[in-house]
């Protein structure tokens, strides 16, 4: 149902802490510009667990305007199931075309939780799932007999793959055929993910870097896997940026540097500063400095 590329949008802020609409707007315009195939709006990376419910509503909409028809997914992230289904049905009836769920981002579900959960956001939105699968970040793992479970609901459609380890990929393509499209969620794993038959990868670096993204997946199902290979080696140190405790402000540091955009965040979450960002510029300057001509593709 859903393959390609998937930005993980940024959420852009004015000043004043308020939603910067217009930003957001030409930010995911460019996403669309470079390829991508659908955007997903309030997740980590897009700092969803300091908004509203309201704001997360209204980022929604931008992305929808920007969208051009291709699928924008809202994550669904509350710390109780009510809230998440609540969410759900407010997302379902504003248009989305689909939700990415994590079970619970404080509370760590055991197996038997992480299903009820699941399938109460499910049911509450009705729309096709993305079960985003993050032991690292969230500290629940949806492995493949809870997924097994979820299998039988056909509005289960897709995995976010988040375990930091490419054998989980190889078990779920074994285990489930093609029951899921099976979507890489780490960036500096995206290329060891797309070659064991993944079909869509949930990026991060994408939001500063979307040609370079796009250009990595495409080769990759053209099977030109040495020219996404020399791409993917110039991009690893940028794509190392997403895997941190920073990855929000290393990520909007690199927009600034890429896009002209800006790095504010809601707090707590504070701009990068001093030793720590002078290093993260770096990386940024020093790839920018090498950017790889793109082939056609």
């Amino acid at each position: 149902m859903w393959t390609g590329v998937f930005p993980a949008v940024t959420t852009k802020f004015n000043a004043d802490d308020t939603l910067d609409h217009a930003e957001m707007e030409r930010c995911f315009a460019l996403q669309m510009e470079a390829g991508c195939d659908g955007l997903i709006v309030c997740g980590s990376l897009g700092e969803g667990s300091m908004l509203s419910q309201d704001e997360r509503l209204a980022v929604l909409k931008t992305a929808q305007g920007v969208a051009g028809g291709k699928p924008v997914l809202m994550t669904i992230a509350e710390a109780a199931t009510r809230d998440s289904a609540n969410l759900a049905r407010k997302a379902a009836k504003a248009g989305a075309d689909g939700f990415m769920v994590v079970p619970s981002t404080i509370y760590h579900t055991d197996p038997a939780e992480t299903v009820a959960t699941l399938k109460a956001v499910a049911e509450a939105g009705d729309l096709p799932v993305m079960i985003y699968s993050n032991r690292v970040a969230y500290r629940v793992d949806v492995t493949v007999p809870i997924m097994e479970d979820l299998a039988k609901d056909a509005r289960f459609v897709a995995v976010k793959e988040s375990s930091d380890d490419i054998r989980r990929a190889t078990e779920i393509l074994t285990h489930f055929g093609d029951r899921f499209d099976v979507f890489t969620g780490v960036d500096n794993l995206a290329f060891e993910a797309l070659a064991v038959g993944c079909t869509g990868w949930v990026a991060g670096l994408v939001v500063a870097f979307p040609k370079e993204t796009v250009a990595i997946y495409r080769l990759m199902q053209a099977g030109r896997t040495a020219e996404a290979l020399a791409i993917y080696r110039w991009f690893r140190p940028l794509l190392d940026l997403d895997v941190s405790t920073y990855l929000v402000q290393n990520i909007k540091l690199a927009e600034v540097h890429a896009l002209g955009s800006n790095d504010r965040c809601r707090m707590p979450r504070m701009p990068l500063s001093g030793e720590r960002r002078a290093k993260v510029e770096k990386v940024i300057r020093d790839a920018i400095a090498c950017r790889p001509a793109l082939p056609a593709v």
